[in-house]
């Protein structure tokens, strides 16, 4: 039924959705200006230079909101000049009211969610799939990431922590603010041989949340759906150098754990990364000695469910070319790839990492990657060599069929390798019925055996049409008992997932007061593999309003059916039973203040049964900006659960103060404790970017257990510094 299905959807999928600029008719376009031999671009945020005046702008941006289709309120242009080396980007961001304009943060990476910023995004193999997005804000914050089609939309998946070298300067004055932008062309995969590159443009107007775009202004559209993109024109004759970038680090570490009677011990290491454009699409990486000592924490919570909680990586080595790995449209439940596998043991301890060698981009058209990585032997963990491939095949504009492949061996045991073998595909158009989403994805993942579970595999299909009125969307999916890929991640199996949802956003016309309305409802049905229902939930979104000020108020229910198929330890001391079933309803409210605010406030309060007995949750942030460069966040997780098997409370507090004293200079403090574990941890992190890709880290983490009997005792205390040096040939 599948098959006659895409047959007969085919042409939907085929209509216009050619790599040629034809399917770029009528969007807009901007042509850089190449700079003569004698010309250069000085980086102060002035856009003095003649060049500057040559270049024709991309200018008439257009409201996505409050007021969609309307022309900005405030005029931004946007000029392109280059060299043989780089691209260089003038911005300008004219503002009638310039003492108004709001830019709170100045850390690299830092969100800007609270501020204005110009946001820009490249398309560099025009296929719609795969970009650049970059960021900045009136007081010269920087921020970028890989962007990687997952969705409908276009949008979806990035790897904020990716740190592409490049700069930029902003200057304020009484018309507004300007950008000055320099983009080595060596920091980005593209395809030379590509006529145009796709680009778009963002900006915000905080104090009026207003967002406009250059192109794509439509609500089902936006800066990460690149298939909207217009054409950035003119780029040719660049030089990458030799394309070679030798990062060589040193660090020194320092650890003591007195709590857990270890001794003493400072460290002192080093390592190179040898990062090499095989092509100007294609990017090699080469680690020996890979250190993470400047790696952020993860975020300490309490785990109230039955299955393991997903962590995200934040390893630079594995975040670069990131997007080439992820695997399948149903993202959050198929992952046969899960980088965090690699050098980490389960408690997330790091294992010393020998090398690694990875190659990702663009060959003969199609995207592919390569990971290689050998562990050392580390007390009881044997050394291992982790190998991941990953290949994808593009068709029409936005369509693709992919291929995966993992391997994990262990060294010096008898134990067998483990393969884990994939495909995935996604249909995909932005045309449907003229400016309509639709997109039907699905997926088959199998390993070799492992263990006396039957079955191996694990399979779906979704189909997805997410608009501005109605958002629809379905899914199947089955999980084999012996599902279990060596470097991936895999929450539950045994089971099949039917997922069927359906959304309406209504907005009222002219209101002052109500941006739009969210009426949603899903369903989420699980059955064992004869077909025996074991969880269905309905999630349920009575009432959603999102105010013109960026404020939120949310009324939800969440309807539950389960059937534990094994005991649940869901405390220390209290045991639900196998075998037992249960109905019970959650209620749930949730309020939200924008972040633009010095005092921003995001509080969720849920009541209502849970499992035998009752369940209260109470969720309180604050984000508090005093001044420019610092914001500190408040946040506190409680949950009172009461059952007649038992009755206990949890609770998390994270304090977290973050201080940005320019662009290039940071300390953030993370203070975190949780009453389950009963540690409080603190870890304090100090970054100075010299230039980009010069960096100094110093790391200073501390945790303690709060003992009835003895009080706060110290369990272990890390100190650690490393330098980075990055030269380009």
């Amino acid at each position: 039924m599948y098959v006659i299905l895409l047959l007969l959807a085919f042409p939907i999928f085929a209509i216009g959705q050619t790599r040629d600029l034809s399917a770029y008719e009528g969007k807009p376009r901007v042509r850089v200006v190449q700079l003569s031999a004698d010309e250069r671009i000085s980086m102060d945020g002035n856009l003095e230079e003649s060049a500057w005046q040559r270049a024709i702008p991309a200018a008439d941006f257009t409201q996505q909101d409050p007021d969609v289709g309307k022309p900005a309120t405030q005029r931004t242009e946007v000029r392109f000049v280059m060299s043989r080396s780089s691209l260089y980007m003038g911005v300008t961001c004219f503002d009638s009211e310039p003492d108004k304009v709001l830019a709170n943060n100045i850390q690299r990476d830092g969100s800007l969610a609270a501020d204005d910023r110009f946001i820009w995004a490249f398309d560099t193999y025009l296929d719609a799939r795969s970009g650049y997005y970059f960021e900045m804000n009136p007081r010269g914050a920087m921020g970028d990431t890989l962007l990687l089609s997952t969705s409908a939309t276009g949008g979806g998946d990035s790897a904020r922590a990716w740190d592409g070298i490049w700069t930029g300067k902003v200057q304020k004055s009484q018309m507004g603010w300007t950008i000055e932008i320099e983009i080595p062309f060596r920091t980005l995969n593209f395809d030379p041989n590509a006529p145009a590159w796709g680009v778009n443009f963002q900006r915000t107007i905080r104090r009026r949340e207003e967002e406009t775009f250059w192109t794509g202004w439509a609500r089902n559209q936006g800066i990460r759906r690149m298939a909207s993109y217009g054409l950035l024109e003119g780029i040719s004759d660049v030089s990458q150098g030799i394309g070679l970038d030798v990062q060589p680090y040193v660090a020194a570490n320092y650890t003591e754990a007195p709590g857990r009677n270890i001794k003493s011990n400072v460290d002192k290491d080093a390592g190179v990364d040898f990062i090499y454009n095989i092509t100007p699409s294609l990017k090699g990486t080469f680690t020996i000695n890979t250190d993470f000592a400047e790696t952020q924490v993860d975020q300490r919570r309490v785990n109230l469910t039955r299955f393991p909680l997903f962590y995200p990586e934040r390893r630079q080595f594995f975040l670069e070319g990131t997007t080439v790995f992820d695997f399948s449209q149903d993202t959050g439940f198929i992952i046969p790839f899960f980088s965090r596998r690699i050098g980490l043991d389960v408690d997330g301890h790091p294992q010393r990492i020998d090398y690694g060698a990875k190659v990702t981009g663009q060959l003969e058209g199609r995207d592919v990657g390569l990971i290689h990585v050998r562990t050392a032997n580390s007390g009881s963990l044997a050394g291992e060599d982790f190998t991941v491939l990953r290949a994808k095949q593009k068709f029409f504009l936005q369509s693709y069929a992919g291929l995966i492949y993992t391997r994990r061996a262990e060294r010096g045991t008898d134990a067998p390798d483990r393969h884990t073998y994939g495909a995935d595909f996604s249909l995909r158009t932005t045309r449907l019925a003229g400016d309509k989403n639709l997109e039907v994805s699905g997926f088959y993942v199998a390993n070799t055996k492992n263990g006396n579970r039957p079955g191996g595999a694990a399979f779906g299909f979704r189909v997805d049409s997410p608009n501005e009125l109605i958002d629809a969307r379905g899914s199947v999916r089955e999980i084999q008992p012996g599902y279990d890929p060596a470097v991936g991640f895999v929450e539950r199996r045994g089971f099949r997932y039917y997922q069927p949802g359906i959304g309406y956003l209504p907005r009222p016309k002219n209101s002052k007061l109500v941006r739009n309305f969210l009426f949603d409802a899903v369903m989420r049905l699980t059955t064992d593999l004869d077909n025996r229902r074991l969880t269905h939930i309905f999630d349920l979104k009575p009432f959603q309003v999102n105010f013109q000020s960026g404020d939120q108020f949310l009324f939800y229910m969440t309807p539950t059916y389960e059937r534990l198929e094994n005991d649940f330890l869901i405390s220390q001391r209290v045991t639900l039973p196998k075998g037992g079933e249960f109905n019970f309803t959650r209620y749930g409210v949730r309020i939200t203040t924008t972040n633009r605010r010095v005092l921003a406030v995001g509080t969720t309060y849920e009541n209502g049964t849970f499992y035998s007995g009752h369940r209260r949750d109470f969720i309180l942030n604050l984000g508090i900006r005093p001044m420019a460069g610092v914001l500190v966040n408040i946040n506190n997780e409680w949950n009172r659960i009461e059952l007649p098997e038992g009755q206990f409370s949890t609770s998390v507090l994270r304090f977290n103060v973050n201080t940005q004293f320019s662009p290039w200079i940071s300390l953030v403090n993370n203070l975190q404790y949780d009453t389950v574990s009963r540690v409080l941890g603190l870890q304090s992190r100090f970054r100075w970017i010299l230039r980009p890709g010069n960096d100094i880290h110093f790391v200073y983490a501390q945790n303690w257990l709060e003992d009835i009997f003895t009080g706060r005792r110290t369990l272990d205390r890390t100190a650690a510094t490393k330098l980075v040096y990055t030269h380009r040939f």
